[in-house]
């Protein structure tokens, strides 16, 4: 029965999802993009990533809809600047991170998301960081300037496994993120993001709307880890996000 009740939502559903839905998400996506960059000029970097991040997210959320709760706020503090990770299964870990982590961040990206219109420029305006895993020198030089946009508590956001997961479990996570909490001295934020892969799974555009959960962990403290015992701070972020995951 619940079965067969899925199936009759999900053919309910597509109609408005080719019709509304997708066309309206790139619409929007263009639209907040030139915002972004119009109000970065105008104001500043801050003011258009809430804009074209914050205000594009939660919009995009609504109209999915995608209902949000979020768990462990307090383990946040504004002043502070933190390198964010968390686990990565959906394109809709982006929404839901941006619109509802309240705190202003830096994305590394990698480098083909500059091309989709909208994305592209928006981001470059904003101060989003994108990486070019292809080539060693140009992802350092990447990773060096996400390290001089992190003062007065903007803090960073890098997903470890570097791709999204297919199957919903955490993968291998890479050194990056933990190399540069390392260089900059900065507290690693771990996130949980938990049912985003129900709401639009890797490599489909399957979208349903459904309910998601984002739970922030206390920040890592990085002074006692260094450079020989980075494999370790790996494994214990590691044990931290999966720790709240479902099943």
């Amino acid at each position: 029965m619940k079965r067969s009740l899925r199936k009759f939502n999900f053919y309910l559903y597509q109609p408005y999802k080719w019709l509304f839905l997708i066309p309206f998400i790139l619409l929007m996506t263009f639209f907040f993009g030139i915002a972004a960059m119009v109000f970065s000029t105008l104001f500043n970097p801050r003011v258009g990533s809430f804009i074209g991040g914050v205000v594009w997210s939660r919009f995009n959320a609504f109209i999915t809809p995608m209902f949000v709760r979020v768990e462990g706020r307090q383990n946040i503090r504004k002043e502070t600047s933190y390198v964010v990770i968390s686990n990565h299964v959906s394109l809709y870990d982006i929404f839901l991170i941006y619109g509802w982590l309240g705190i202003d961040i830096k994305w590394v990206m990698k480098k083909e998301l500059r091309k989709i219109p909208g994305v592209g420029f928006g981001s470059r305006k904003v101060g989003h960081i994108f990486l070019d895993r292809s080539n060693r020198i140009a992802a350092v030089e990447s990773l060096n300037e996400a390290k001089r946009r992190l003062v007065s508590g903007t803090s960073v956001v890098m997903f470890p496994e570097g791709t999204r997961s297919v199957t919903g479990k955490i993968g291998t996570f890479k050194r990056g993120a933990f190399k540069l909490a390392l260089d900059l001295g900065l507290p690693i934020l771990p996130l949980t993001l938990v049912d985003t892969i129900k709401i639009m799974p890797t490599n489909t555009l399957n979208i349903m709307p459904g309910r998601v959960k984002m739970i922030i962990h206390e920040p890592i403290d990085i002074k006692k880890y260094t450079e020989e015992t980075l494999p370790e701070l790996i494994q214990y972020a590691k044990e931290i996000i999966g720790s709240a995951l479902p099943g």
